[in-house]
């Protein structure tokens, strides 16, 4: 078990109603002049932004709005909000919506501390100035990301073709509101690429270079089992509250570091190689009308298939945790059966059963499902390189001939 430091100093208000209290939260927390962001119209459809707007009112707090965020944000928009926030003299960026929008938050208030262009940070030209950062605040109504609590932030610049990540413990919102009813008018694609992100950020971590942390891997598998059995109950029925309220706070925890405690390669790194999202991301950068989940559904059962040689012991602990699944059991069902046999057979029978769920739930097995072909891969190889370098990956490390290998094997 590694060393680590972990601080999560976000206040969570979670409950039926809770959007109503947002102005008195931020109220309290000393703030006056909000910049509230959000997307491209649910939120407006939905009464909620009317709900948060009348909430800031009472509380006698000033607001300004920047909406149009949309899936895999632009830097643009960002750019936009870095002016606005300025121009109002705005002290706190409110998302309302779920990870791009609060995504896109985190970068505006980034961007504020910052003289030059906010990509600069994304860029790594420009350090973030924490004492002159604006804090964020969100009421999240897309559970997925984890952004409501988690320290990254990813934004997309379409004239670069560039999708990337920037992470700081600063990013971390103040204050996170979430009322699970919020939820029940969203689509099931929505919410399936939603639990397919938790599950992802989960086991980025869970399939690291670090062997077995008892305490953590409970807690990784834990939260995993009961997605597993709360999404199904969400889909069946959308205005199921403890199956909403249940994938909410899961998606919270998924993304806070708490599944990579004792895993992290440094004490205040994040565990895990990040492989999977790594070459997600170009998908979505490429194409941003490909949800980050559907891409993640394709793309790390792949990753998988390549790599658990290097670490078997670690699917073996995962399917036994998740799947109950015993390499014992596959010895004692075949006569001829090797120990070694049963191994392999147990790993890619756990790597079948995640990617059962995810389509269980409506997402690609396929990158063919979301209009990806073998022309578009070296396109993608190219931006990966930009972005990670000539290898990447922590369990196995991975040349842009593998990553090549691993694209062609989702066709």
């Amino acid at each position: 078990m590694n060393d680590f430091t972990y601080h999560v100093p976000t206040k969570f208000v979670f409950g039926r109603g809770s959007v109503d209290e947002v102005g008195d939260e931020l109220a309290a927390l000393g703030h006056a002049c909000a910049l509230v962001v959000y997307g491209k119209g649910s939120v407006v459809r939905t009464g909620t932004l009317d709900r948060v707007l009348t909430s800031l009112d009472r509380a006698g707090i000033r607001h300004a709005q920047l909406g149009g965020v949309r899936p895999n944000p632009e830097v643009g928009l960002v750019r936009d909000g870095v002016a606005a926030a300025r121009a109002d003299e705005a002290d706190v960026v409110l998302a309302v919506g779920g990870g791009s929008v609060i995504d896109t938050a985190k970068a505006i208030a980034a961007g504020v501390s910052i003289d030059g262009d906010v990509w600069d940070l994304f860029a790594k030209k420009a350090v973030l100035d924490a004492s002159r950062k604006l804090p964020v605040a969100c009421v999240l109504t897309i559970p997925a990301a984890g952004s409501e609590a988690s320290a990254s932030c990813v934004i997309s610049n379409d004239e670069l073709g560039l999708k990337r990540g920037f992470s700081s413990e600063a990013h971390r919102p103040e204050l996170a509101v979430m009322d699970p009813e919020l939820t029940f008018t969203l689509p099931a694609y929505q919410t399936a690429a939603g639990v397919t992100d938790m599950c992802a950020h989960i086991m980025e971590r869970f399939f690291g270079a670090t062997g077995p942390v008892p305490v953590t891997d409970q807690i990784a598998c834990g939260i995993i089992r009961s997605l597993i059995e709360c999404a199904p109950a969400a889909l069946e029925n959308p205005e199921d509250y403890d199956a909403r309220a249940s994938i909410m706070w899961a998606g919270t925890q998924a993304h806070n570091d708490l599944c990579g405690l004792g895993r992290n390669a440094k004490p205040n790194g994040r565990a895990g190689g990040w492989e999977s999202h790594a070459l997600e991301h170009e998908l979505s950068a490429h194409d941003p009308s490909i949800a980050h989940g559907a891409g993640l559904a394709v793309i790390m059962p792949a990753w998988m298939r390549y790599v658990w040689r290097s670490c078997p012991e670690r699917w073996l602990t995962f399917g036994r945790l998740v799947f109950d699944i015993e390499p014992v059991d596959v010895v004692e069902d075949c006569i001829d059966g090797t120990p070694e046999e049963a191994e392999e057979d147990a790993v890619l029978a756990t790597i079948d059963e995640i990617q059962a769920f995810f389509c269980s739930l409506g997402m690609p097995r396929t990158l063919g499902e979301l209009g990806v072909t073998d022309a578009d891969i070296p396109a993608l190889l190219s931006t990966l390189e930009q972005n990670k370098g000539a290898e990447l990956g922590e369990i196995r490390r991975l040349t842009m001939d593998d990553c090549r290998k691993i694209y062609e094997s989702c066709l």
